[in-house]
């Protein structure tokens, strides 16, 4: 496993695991997934290597802080947790007691990281930073971190918070790149982080499907990426995926979170359905890609256009 290197008390896998199925029914892997497959997925990410273990209270409601910090048990320390609050009112004092309530949910006396889950319109950061400041303080946050933020709101939350704002976990994959405009630069050039969510477009990359074999349940069911048109569309890039994959005797969900960690600064946090689909994104971590593999996935990439009803993950699933 590689690490990132941010100053942190623990060491930043730059492969984590993505939480949101763990307690969130839609996703639709039947309840034995909660009690049990998702436990032997943290345990062998552990193994592994890997630290970077992203969750959220609006995951199943608290559910998937549960079932994560179950499953980490007495090899908690081993883990870089990463929680977030959603800002529905996020003002000082309830941004405390909500921090309060995700560290117990998780069985944890500090949260290595806490991010705000989206930008909230109107209550702008200067009402909630100050509350991180204050959990910092108290030892009950390591670092602070926003996600869904643009360029111009995380450095305005840097100000807020007095000190720097880790991380911004964002979408990013080979076909969402907005973040290589600004947010990855500033990352890179300031020794701060870019979280990537949906790295794989929930499965679009992993070449599972077409326009004649379309997500059937589900979050993918509604996801406009998935519309016939679009996994029309994708098919280039998709064969280019498969080809370097081939070149490498590997699978091109591991090109695609191979093409995203090869970027500095960058950790990406799939999810996994079993503990086989784990070891394989772990694997991708280690996948060293040429540079003409690389320029051919821009390339294609950069060209796949879908169609103007699509809308971002986050859009399309509200508890995202």
């Amino acid at each position: 496993m590689r690490y990132i290197d941010l100053g942190l008390k623990k060491p930043l896998s730059v492969i984590g695991v993505g939480t949101w199925q763990f307690g969130s029914k839609e996703w639709g892997y039947g309840d034995g997934y909660a009690t049990d497959q998702a436990r032997r997925i943290v345990e062998r990410a552990l193994d592994l290597g890997v630290t970077l273990f992203d969750t959220a209270e609006m995951y199943g409601f608290g559910r998937s802080e549960r079932i994560l910090g179950e499953a980490l048990g007495d090899r908690r320390d081993e883990a870089l947790v990463a929680s977030k609050i959603f800002p529905v009112w996020p003002t000082g004092s309830v941004t405390q007691q909500r921090a309060v309530a995700s560290a117990d949910r998780l069985g944890v006396q500090q949260m290595d990281l806490y991010q705000v889950h989206q930008p909230n319109p109107v209550i702008r950061d200067g009402s909630t930073m100050p509350g991180m400041a204050s959990l910092r303080r108290t030892g009950l946050v390591d670092a602070v971190g926003v996600s869904n933020y643009s360029l111009d709101r995380w450095q305005k939350a840097d100000s807020a918070l007095g000190a720097p704002v880790l991380s911004n976990q964002v979408q990013y994959s080979l076909v969402h790149r907005d973040p290589e405009a600004d947010l990855i630069p500033f990352a890179q050039a300031n020794d701060r982080l870019v979280i990537a969510y949906s790295p794989l477009a929930q499965g679009l990359l992993s070449g599972k499907y077409d326009a004649s074999n379309r997500p059937r349940s589900g979050v993918r069911r509604v996801n406009p990426l998935f519309t016939r048109e679009n996994l029309d569309r994708v098919r280039p890039l998709l064969d280019v995926l498969r080809d370097v994959a081939d070149a490498h005797d590997v699978t091109s969900s591991q090109v695609a979170l191979a093409w995203i960690v090869s970027r500095p600064n960058v950790a990406a946090i799939p999810g996994a359905s079993s503990v086989e689909q784990l070891e394989k994104n772990v694997e991708a971590g280690e996948l060293d890609l040429a540079t003409d593999e690389v320029r051919a996935l821009d390339e294609v990439s950069a060209a796949f256009t879908p169609t103007s009803g699509w809308r971002s993950a986050r859009d399309v699933a509200i508890s995202r």
